[in-house]
């Protein structure tokens, strides 16, 4: 008995979670696993969750998500462009701004070349081939081992692909009937030009670097690149 108050008057004492480590709750093993809806609501467009749930409600969630008109800063813009990225490619803030840092220091317009290591990691390259219906189940596919590389296996979805490089699917018959199943859900959506898709052998060769029109259209890299210049 004596236990079971000590138990509950620290309970009582324990301060009240906050709401970053309330949020920190939905990550685990670099995966975001919160409300997926309320991410689309968030941004005003679809990018995780329910589609016909953000048909339904496409508007910011919250009490006052659909009348809600306040006026948002610049440093709240940026900083909502770059949230958006990262929920779009699937992304931590850590793995996220490390990304950044390498683009940084490589040569080119910043942004663009930001952009670009975005989309030749290798579980963004498989989600472009069809392979997979979306980022995360690409990520979980090449962290499964399905993926060849240059005819080595290659399980890192962050691997950066370069062009000349032969992208496979491993000739076991679970990895082979995934990539069909998912070419055939998936037959309405275009591989974009610096990509090679050889369908019938479910392999791939990356032709040259994505350029700005053919990388995702909703994201302003350059309101990322200010909002990263403030630190």
């Amino acid at each position: 008995m004596a236990a079971g108050r000590a138990s509950a008057a620290a309970c009582k004492q324990r301060p009240p979670r906050s709401s970053s480590t309330a949020l920190s709750t939905y990550f685990i093993m670099a995966r975001y696993i919160g409300p997926s809806t309320r991410i689309s609501r968030r941004f005003g467009q679809f990018i995780i969750g329910s589609g016909k749930a953000f048909e339904r409600r496409n508007f910011p969630p919250g009490q006052h998500g659909p009348k809600s008109r306040r006026k948002v800063s610049e440093y709240a813009v940026g900083l909502t462009e770059k949230q958006k990225a990262r929920y779009i490619y699937g992304l931590l803030e850590r793995q996220f701004r490390r990304v950044f840092a390498v683009a940084k220091q490589e040569r080119g317009v910043t942004g663009e070349r930001f952009l670009q290591l975005l989309e030749t990691r290798l579980d963004s390259v498989v989600y472009h081939l069809g392979f997979t219906k979306t980022r995360a189940a690409a990520r979980q596919f090449v962290n499964h081992g399905h993926i060849r590389v240059n005819g080595r296996k290659v399980d890192i979805s962050s691997y950066n692909v370069k062009p000349g490089n032969e992208i496979e699917v491993k000739p076991a018959a679970s990895s082979r009937q995934i990539a069909t199943r998912g070419l055939e859900e998936n037959r309405l959506r275009n591989v974009p030009g610096w990509l090679s898709l050889n369908a019938e052998n479910l392999k791939a060769t990356v032709v040259r670097l994505p350029v700005r029109d053919e990388m995702e259209p909703s994201i302003n890299e350059q309101l990322i690149v200010e909002y990263y210049s403030r630190f």
